[in-house]
């Protein structure tokens, strides 16, 4: 499932950022309503995507910004997941970043489009001076959340090219398409902290995200996008995350590492 790094030029008619007032990443309520009810247009496509992937400007009273479009219509089949599920998982794995306090995905929505249903996400352009090589094998802190993020969402594709270091301090990761599935199979380059205590923040975030699991709104919002039983083993994993306290080790029976891994 690897997709083209967001640092790379869109091909097929990119012609750069969409000008305009923008929003920012952090105010997920501006963002989400101008990638739900604004006007998409495409400007060209991710080559190197294995899915059909957009690069869009999207429009709504006078405030324009860049994203990112997955229609439906798009994706290829995958042999352990079921098709036509991959936006849906997108969206899933936005919810849970919500639900932690975290921001770690840029804001995501579920919606038509020139192409049909899809997902759409805000555009986040990494910063170029940054080594995201280095970053991946570091022990910031940011990345330590994405490596507890992907804990939960049971993410079976993280490369380094999903990580987008905006260069303000922050970490955001793309690419959630494969995440969730009932058996574990999380495939990262993120095992730097495997079998290490987790910290104080982490054991509060996921305790969020059991409570809102549980009896919230997450709950709520992750059966409208998942099985039942994808939602069930997420809230295990969460519940097993919260006893043990632990970072997990990688699967005994799956690649632990996702190739190529950049």
């Amino acid at each position: 499932m690897t997709q083209a790094s967001r640092g790379r030029t869109p091909a097929d008619g990119h012609r750069g950022d969409p000008p305009g007032g923008g929003v920012s990443p952090l105010d997920t309520e501006a963002a989400e309503r101008l990638l739900a009810e604004g006007a998409l247009t495409v400007e060209g496509r991710l080559a190197q995507a294995s899915n059909a992937t957009l690069y869009c400007s999207v429009e709504r009273a006078g405030v324009r910004a860049a994203c990112v479009y997955k229609p439906v219509a798009g994706e290829r089949p995958l042999w352990d997941f079921p098709d036509g599920t991959l936006a849906e998982r997108e969206v899933a794995a936005y919810e849970v970043s919500q639900a932690m306090g975290w921001n770690i995905v840029p804001p995501t929505v579920h919606r038509d489009g020139p192409y049909g249903v899809g997902m759409v996400q805000l555009w986040v352009e990494p910063d170029p001076g940054t080594d995201t090589v280095a970053l991946s094998r570091s022990d910031a802190e940011p990345v330590r959340r994405m490596a507890v993020f992907d804990a939960v969402v049971n993410n079976a594709d993280r490369k380094i090219g999903h990580l987008l270091p905006p260069g303000d301090g922050r970490v955001y990761g793309c690419d959630h398409g494969v995440c969730f599935s009932v058996d574990y199979k999380l495939r990262t380059v993120l095992w730097q902290w495997r079998g290490k205590p987790l910290t104080a923040e982490a054991l509060e975030a996921l305790g969020r995200v059991e409570a809102s699991l549980r009896s919230g709104p997450l709950g709520e919002r992750l059966r409208a996008l998942l099985t039942a039983d994808e939602v069930d083993a997420t809230r295990r994993r969460v519940e097993l995350m919260l006893k043990h306290r632990i970072h997990p080790y990688p699967p005994e029976d799956w690649p632990a590492i996702p190739w190529p891994p950049l």
